[in-house]
């Protein structure tokens, strides 16, 4: 009888077991049932990007046409809220500005932003009166210039040469020739004072390119 009932309690102890493994291999997975999520690497399409808070945004390098209403050198203190226009003289030289205070763009040129060399105009001082350009000699590669135009853009030039040249020898096909680019010349007197015309001997020119255009918001 012994014998008999300790092959019946193995008997019941395997089939517990048995029960056992086939409910184990039976239940669902940690994960069954679950959607996968798929890393994109963006946002969620319910998210948006924040919106920038700057105020000027990037467009085009290459601009349409747009005179130019103000200017600001960071690098030597010049912010002219206005610019007049300069055109020839009757001897075909660049008209200048009639005070120390006034800078003008040149209407035979490209309006800065466009393709071509656009030129601005100042005096390094006037009847004693120091003027918009006084500094204009100190100016070094890598600064920059940035001019605001009237359809509310504004261009963003960063200077690349400064020179010096005696009035008799002015490279005019090197300041006013065609560039590839949008290029900006700003353009002074310079060098020792002729007391017996009234003149400086020389020219100052600051040459720049368009380095980014921007849209400026209301």
């Amino acid at each position: 009888m012994r014998v008999r009932a300790l092959l019946v309690g193995a008997v019941l102890v395997v089939a517990v077991a048995v029960l056992l493994i086939a409910a184990f291999l039976q239940a669902p997975s940690p994960t069954e049932g679950v959607q996968p999520v798929l890393a994109t690497g963006g946002p969620p399409a319910s998210v948006s990007e924040p919106t920038p808070s700057a105020t000027r945004l990037p467009v085009a390098k290459v601009q349409t046409p747009s005179k130019p209403a103000a200017l600001e050198i960071p690098a030597i203190g010049v912010r002219v809220d206005h610019l007049v226009e300069l055109g020839l003289t009757t001897e075909g030289a660049l008209e200048v500005p009639k005070d120390a205070l006034t800078a003008g763009w040149f209407t035979g040129g490209p309006t800065p932003g466009q393709v071509g060399p656009a030129v601005v105009a100042a005096h390094v001082d006037y009847r004693k009166v120091p003027g918009v350009f006084f500094r204009l000699k100190d100016m070094r590669p890598g600064e920059q210039v940035v001019v605001s135009r009237a359809d509310r853009t504004s261009a963003v030039f960063t200077v690349y040469r400064v020179d010096r040249y005696p009035k008799s020898q002015f490279p005019t096909d090197r300041v006013y020739g065609d560039t590839p680019t949008p290029e900006l010349r700003l353009i002074t007197c310079g060098g020792d004072f002729d007391h017996s015309t009234g003149n400086y001997r020389d020219n100052v020119v600051v040459y720049a390119r368009i380095a980014q255009a921007y849209l400026t918001t209301p």
